[in-house]
């Protein structure tokens, strides 16, 4: 039996205005005096402006590149910034993290996750999505040493993305169905303690809906604990299991078909509407769940046409197939998508 280690992080931090106390929190863990802060064009001024100045405060030295996409490019060109001494801060979305937890990974130093915004649960978690030209792929890296999250900022964050994170939350309902399926079928490897947690998470959005609104701070810690939940179940399972089933092939799928896809937490709602109709369960539930965030739960919605949406779950279950779920291994055919997109009422 090999042994496996779950990576978590070292101290955690979901606080408004702690941003400002980066330097004193990076001094706490002996983390040197050498920064390279990883942020993008638009979380410049609200992120990295205050880290820097903490920072220069401090007289601890640092570095700042923008990144826009997380590609193999970025994450080469962050690499190059990196010294053997070199923590990364990644300040910004969930781009900028990817890169940021990717970069530092490759180079074997420490990273430090500080969001700006709550919209998807890559947050905490060992992984890391990257996109190649004709696909993404779900990279293996490591947990942040810590995570910096400013409620203050993340509040102020558009809506919209702090609904795309409750519906990655959300999805975590049938993923765990499809989990289950894989080991009643598969005999796939189970974590009660993993599964248990990401429920946890997803009832923490479900139980406390009425309390999330836009530009309210507890609004903003209330998804973000649940995001670092969520990503503590990924850490503990050692696989993106927890959060990630047949809802997520769906968004996948769309990210491959579309030109231009929605938010990834608003594509996986939309999925985990349809993919709990399969699965049997109360799709009404989370459908209502979601309009109650104001995430979408039509194509319409966000701009994606009937034909793409059949398209998506034609294909989804051909994206990974070393993944099962409720899709099976042979997927679903064009007038069955059709009808479930129809009776689940995303067409």
């Amino acid at each position: 039996m090999t042994n496996r280690k779950i990576q978590m992080p070292r101290e955690v931090y979901i606080d408004p205005g702690i941003v400002h106390d980066t330097a004193e929190i990076c001094n706490s863990l002996h983390l040197g005096n050498d920064f390279l802060i990883v942020t993008g064009s638009h979380t410049y001024d609200i992120g990295a402006r205050p880290v820097i100045e903490s920072l220069e405060k401090n007289n601890l030295s640092y570095d700042v590149i923008k990144v826009d996409v997380a590609s193999e490019e970025s994450i080469s060109e962050v690499e190059e910034l990196i010294a053997p001494e070199t923590t990364v801060l990644g300040v910004g979305g969930g781009k900028v993290i990817d890169v940021a937890k990717l970069s530092s990974f490759n180079q074997g130093v420490y990273f430090v996750s500080m969001p700006t915004t709550a919209s998807h649960d890559g947050i905490v978690s060992p992984l890391a999505s990257i996109k190649n030209p004709n696909t993404s792929i779900s990279a293996t890296a490591h947990s942040p040493i810590a995570v910096i999250a400013d409620s203050e900022i993340i509040a102020q964050s558009p809506f919209r993305l702090l609904a795309a994170g409750c519906a990655d939350l959300i999805a975590n309902f049938t993923a765990i169905k499809d989990w289950e399926l894989a080991h009643r079928l598969k005999n796939e490897a189970f974590s009660e303690s993993a599964a248990a947690l990401s429920i946890m998470s997803a009832h923490l959005i479900t139980d406390n809906i009425a309390n999330i609104k836009p530009n309210l701070e507890p609004s903003a810690r209330i998804v973000m604990k649940s995001l670092f939940s969520g990503g503590m179940a990924i850490s503990i399972a050692g696989s993106s299991r927890p959060a990630s089933g047949s809802e997520h092939l769906f968004s996948h799928a769309l990210d491959k078909i579309l030109d231009k896809p929605a938010l990834h937490g608003e594509q996986c709602g939309i999925g985990t509407i349809m993919m709990m109709y399969l699965h049997g369960g109360d799709w009404r539930v989370i459908k209502n769940a979601l309009e109650s965030v104001q995430a979408p739960t039509t194509a319409v919605e966000v701009g994606i046409s009937d034909e793409e949406i059949i398209d998506a779950l034609v294909m989804a279950n051909k994206i990974r197939p070393e993944r099962y779920t409720i899709l099976g291994d042979n997927g679903v055919s064009r007038e069955a998508a059709y009808e479930l997109a129809y009776k689940t009422e995303v067409i």
